[in-house]
């Protein structure tokens, strides 16, 4: 299964020897407040990312202040006491760099990449994040309407584009995964400026941070400089919330209906995953790439090649913390009624669960892992992300170097197994999208 960040790409391993993984070397620290410092020395070319991993996503919101962790993801390129309003952008793109973020259900990234002798400018830029960032009126005004016109674009006015919000409402019944990152509008404008500050002062915090400086980089000055810019910060001062919360287990089908501006009907499965570090995961991930990873997945070839009932079957894999899903979705071909593909699904799954998978198959789904787990630490910028996702959700940063062991236990029939425990039509969620009715007029 694909998975939401680079781990999630990482599925099985070929155990050929001219093909391993070559060895990520880092070394480690904790600073006195708390921020954990991940570095990795790569000479080969003259650029160095910085990152930093706040342990924060929707997932810790309010119930009633749902879109914050997102909402401070854009909030967090407004300027600090010592950046100029709008300049934080600018001033690493005008020094040859590049720099985004993202935010999950769990965590908040920022990144940023830049020629190597620029590294000190980035660690200044990100501790004034940290440290000195603007959370005030003007900011908050500002971003709330950038805020409000992703949602119209990404969500609302893009076909099927709900999808994700409306499976997640369904999938979740007392865990905070039930609303997506993007949150709620109305939420947001609710808040006040005390209720902003104070999110900014609990999450962003040393101690609930990570850094990581990967690529041209001398370990000693690098360091020097990790301690010079962040070592000042002071600790959170409060508890830092985390819901402590089981989502139980589903016993009854979810079905629904949605009604969306599109043309053709589609059919979405959404089925609940163990958590994101659980050892049944490894055999999930090659189950989900084998059902619908691409072009020569076996969904693909059986209903959009063979039978073409579909015009496209996909994937949106959430791996998470705490337990994620797993959301199938194909698209009806013209004439083809969504029941109709839904039966062909599942008799598709019930094929693996009762026959598993191939002896081919499994090998070309090695090699294809095998190729993922390389191609995802191949750049800086991937192997910065996974040293950060490795020490905080896999609570250990040398897992970056043991992914392909754990994948490599995976046996055929281990995926025969979870395909029969996890793909449960009993307590799955289906949702049907159809075509708004046209109003009629006399």
């Amino acid at each position: 299964m694909k998975k939401l960040t680079v781990f999630g790409l990482l599925m099985a391993w070929m155990i050929i020897p001219a093909m391993a993984q070559k060895k990520i070397e880092f070394r480690e620290f904790t600073l006195d407040n708390g921020l954990h410092v991940i570095l990795h020395q790569d000479n080969s070319t003259p650029i160095v990312n910085t990152s930093v991993l706040y342990h924060v996503g929707s997932k810790n919101e309010n119930p009633e202040r749902t879109g914050f962790a997102h909402f401070f993801e854009h909030l967090m390129f407004e300027g600090s006491e010592n950046i100029e309003r709008g300049q934080y952008m600018n001033i690493i793109q005008g020094r040859g760099g590049t720099l985004n973020a993202f935010t999950s259900n769990d965590i908040t990234f920022y990144y940023q990449t830049v020629p190597s002798n620029e590294l000190e400018l980035t660690l200044y830029m990100e501790s004034e994040r940290m440290l000195h960032s603007k959370v005030d009126e003007t900011g908050v005004e500002t971003q709330r309407e950038v805020v409000k016109e992703e949602k119209r674009q990404s969500y609302d006015n893009r076909p099927y584009g709900s999808i994700l919000i409306e499976t997640l409402k369904r999938a979740y019944s007392e865990h905070p995964y039930q609303w997506a990152p993007i949150g709620s509008l109305d939420h947001l404008n609710a808040a006040t400026i005390e209720e902003f500050q104070d999110f900014y002062k609990q999450f962003y915090v040393p101690n609930n941070a990570t850094l990581v400086v990967a690529g041209d980089i001398d370990y000693a000055q690098a360091e020097s400089w990790v301690r010079e810019y962040f070592s000042e910060i002071p600790r959170g001062s409060g508890e830092i919330y985390r819901p402590n919360v089981t989502e139980p287990k589903k016993t009854e089908e979810i079905r629904d209906v949605i009604y969306d501006n599109i043309q053709i009907p589609a059919v979405i499965q959404a089925y609940n995953l163990p958590p994101r570090n659980h050892p049944d995961s490894y055999a999930l991930s090659m189950l989900s790439t084998y059902l619908t990873g691409g072009n020569s997945s076996l969904m693909t070839k059986e209903l959009v090649d063979k039978q073409q009932k579909a015009l496209a079957v996909a994937a949106i894999p959430l791996e998470l913390e705490d337990g994620g899903i797993f959301i199938m979705y194909g698209i009806t071909n013209m004439g083809v009624a969504p029941e109709d593909l839904e039966s062909e699904i599942d008799k598709l799954i019930a094929q693996v669960q009762s026959e598993g998978i191939s002896d081919r198959d499994f090998e070309k789904l090695q090699n294809i892992i095998e190729n993922n787990i390389v191609s995802g630490n191949s750049s800086v910028s991937g192997v910065a992300q996974n040293l950060a996702e490795a020490h905080v959700i896999f609570g250990d940063t040398n897992y970056i170097n043991q992914v392909m062991d754990y994948y490599s236990k995976v046996t055929q029939e281990d995926i025969k197994r979870v395909a029969n425990e996890y793909l449960n039509l009993d307590g799955r969620v289906v949702l049907y999208y159809l075509p708004k009715p046209q109003e009629t007029t006399e």
